[in-house]
């Protein structure tokens, strides 16, 4: 494992491209803490984001990890373009001439994508840490470490998410064309949503209907994994219950969920072998 993390990592030292992306990627998650920055002083009104409880324990958890899943798109590019250069590049030829078999590659892909998802992991948990730290009104240690879940929730969305790039990348070999395939997807997925909404349009439960027909689905599989925070604030539940609304929802991290998620990710891994087995290099 060790061996094919080194190789890996040797060819992404030498990319500059990828060397960006990367720091962009986790400069973005630094960046989640400038939002305890965020202040409005209109005359009288005053309004400090990190006061309306966002950095609390244990909902910085929650929060943390949704907004750090929206910057995973800069790590996929990283890993979507390290497939591309394999092919551009030559270098999964000689790398396969001087020994390392397809089952070897294809490992050392994935090995890399696990690190990439453990050490962004590691880097939410440090942040969110210290802000919590810094600004939460709960700092009794049971309260500090509930809700750990939607770390490994985290953890395994960017496995998975890295794992769809990966296998596009095998399959189209160009790092833009996966992109691509990967942003068709995800319309494709939408578009079918809208068609089940459309479909069960007559049935009171339409919601219901819909969303246990699309988290089988992969992209749909990963968001819902960590669910949006903001109505789970008890200011926004408090205002909604004033004006009549009711916002509660089921914020939780399933077993079922985190299943589909690995079955996808399993089948990503397992079609890019077959892909590469079959493939004339």
């Amino acid at each position: 494992m060790l061996r094919l993390l080194n190789i890996e990592f040797h060819k992404l030292k030498h990319n500059r491209a990828s060397r960006v992306l990367t720091i962009i990627y986790f400069a973005l998650l630094t960046s989640v803490a400038l939002i305890a920055a965020i202040k409005f002083d209109i005359g009288p009104v005053k309004f400090h984001l990190a006061e309306q409880g966002i950095f609390n324990f244990p909902y910085i958890w929650h929060f943390s990890t949704f907004m750090a899943s929206i910057f995973k798109f800069f790590l996929l590019l990283v890993i979507v373009s390290m497939m591309a250069n394999e092919y551009s590049n030559r270098t999964l030829k000689q790398n396969l001439i001087d020994g390392l078999s397809k089952k070897e590659f294809i490992l050392s892909k994935f090995y890399t994508v696990v690190v990439f998802a453990a050490i962004s992991t590691l880097f939410v948990f440090v942040v969110s840490m210290i802000l919590g730290l810094i600004y939460s009104d709960y700092n009794e240690v049971a309260i500090i470490f509930s809700d750990m879940e939607y770390l490994f929730a985290f953890f395994i969305k960017l496995v998975g998410f890295f794992s769809f790039g990966l296998f596009f990348g095998i399959l189209v070999k160009r790092s833009a064309f996966a992109v691509g395939a990967l942003l068709v997807w995800f319309f494709m997925e939408s578009i079918f949503k809208g068609f089940l909404f459309w479909k069960f349009r007559d049935i009171d439960s339409t919601s219901d209907k819909v969303n246990q027909i699309m988290q089988f689905l992969p992209l749909e599989s990963m968001s819902n994994l960590i669910k949006e925070p903001f109505t789970r604030l008890n200011a926004v539940q408090s205002v909604a219950k004033q004006i009549g609304e009711d916002l509660s929802k089921d914020f939780s991290v399933h077993w079922y969920q985190i299943t589909i998620v690995l079955f996808w990710t399993f089948l990503f891994i397992y079609t890019s072998f077959r892909l590469l087995k079959k493939r004339d290099l």
